[in-house]
């Protein structure tokens, strides 16, 4: 595969970096410290389209190629994963879900707004007692002539409180994974509500919700894709949220690597600067080579999707990869740091929170390896 960048895709990443660098960068330790960000982002994210970076033309996106994307959702890993995790749910998890199993009057409904900004979405599979097994699930989805009630409570759901679309996964049928549906639900319906979760490690500023549903009423022209189908829905979005994640947890390998050498070059000991010891250059060393690898396996998967080729296995590899990695160079970074890099004077201990959850959600490393193990053997571990 060739992952040489067009003058296109130059650009897009340039144009990026200019804007997070302005709009994002100076805010995001008073963000994280305050655990709140200004929603006005919100606006200036869709101003510059990365609301809808991957979302079809003719509903109001950016139509990008996914490697284009990634390129976008690694410079915001770089900035703020708080602010990365709202791009990646409108548009991983969320509006690419809608424009591939959404009914034609569904798109046109949807996708503009959530192009806009007008109104932004949430993906709430994740319950209490069903995390890495989600065709566990027991939130209830029961007919009523023509309507569907939802009865449950979904946790960790990033853009919980903000969101005004919500995915619900709920359980429509047989237990397992082939009774399940997912549903459009406006969050301003009735009996929907939405809790802030506060006090977590990182992505401070993010907001993540836990959603409690008692009898929403839903038509059944809100359900999105057949019944009994919601669970290939749900990978299949993973499927591209994965990607989306992966690319963020190279820009914040990037991101480490970029401060470190900077520090490196400036901080001295022992009359000399530490860029120039050997052992600090071997963290810096591995932190650069080990984002070079999560970022081509990333691509790789993202070129598969540009393709219209299965990327499921590829996507778990760069997840798994780029996530772990994005743990691995935010300790380094610290390291190279030394005493500066345990407070938020410099950005380093930040990443590092930031990036221990992202080998948890959208499937933690454990999950991952046994989907690569499923390919590798022909035998599943997860029954």
């Amino acid at each position: 595969m060739d992952f040489t960048l067009t003058p296109e895709q130059e650009l897009i990443r340039g144009t990026a970096r200019e804007f997070l660098e302005r709009e994002v960068v100076p805010h995001a330790r008073d963000w994280d410290r305050s655990e709140t960000m200004d929603r006005a982002i919100v606006g200036k994210l869709a101003e510059i389209g990365f609301l809808g970076a991957s979302l079809p033309a003719e509903h109001g996106g950016m139509g990008l190629d996914t490697i284009s994307y990634c390129l976008v959702m690694e410079e915001l890993g770089r900035a703020d994963s708080s602010v990365r995790g709202i791009v990646s749910v409108q548009n991983g998890l969320v509006g690419k879900t809608v424009a591939k199993w959404a009914t034609d009057e569904q798109r046109s409904e949807w996708l503009p707004r959530l192009a806009s900004g007008e109104a932004l979405g949430c993906y709430a599979l994740t319950e209490p007692g069903s995390g890495s097994d989600p065709a566990s699930l027991t939130t209830k989805a029961e007919r009523d002539g023509d309507d569907w009630l939802l009865t449950g409570s979904k946790i960790f759901i990033t853009l919980g409180t903000w969101a005004k679309l919500a995915l619900v996964f709920a359980r429509s049928g047989e237990g397992g994974a082939r009774g399940i549906t997912c549903f459009l639900v406006p969050t301003g319906s009735e009996g929907f509500e939405a809790r802030p979760i506060k006090g977590k490690l990182g992505l401070r500023a993010q907001d993540t919700g836990e959603l409690f549903l008692e009898q929403v009423r839903v038509p059944d022209s809100a359900r999105l894709g057949a019944e009994g189908e919601g669970f290939k829905v749900a990978m299949s979005a993973l499927d591209n949220g994965r990607i989306s994640l992966a690319a963020g947890c190279v820009g914040i390998a990037q991101g480490c690597l970029d401060a470190s050498v900077a520090y490196a070059q400036e901080r001295t000991q022992f009359g000399k600067p530490i860029a120039g010891f050997q052992l600090v250059q071997e963290l810096l060393a591995d932190i650069s080579v080990e984002a070079d690898a999560a970022r081509l396996l990333t691509w790789r998967a993202a070129a598969l999707a540009d393709r219209g080729e299965r990327h499921t296995l590829e996507s778990s590899v760069a997840k798994y990869y780029a996530s772990e990695v994005s743990v691995r160079a935010a300790n380094a970074a610290v390291q190279v740091h030394g005493g500066y890099g345990y407070v938020d004077e410099y950005p380093v201990g930040k990443y590092l929170r930031d990036a221990r959850v992202t080998t948890l959600y959208e499937g933690t490393s454990q999950v991952q390896k046994l989907i690569i193990g499923r390919h590798l053997t022909g035998e599943s571990a997860f029954v």
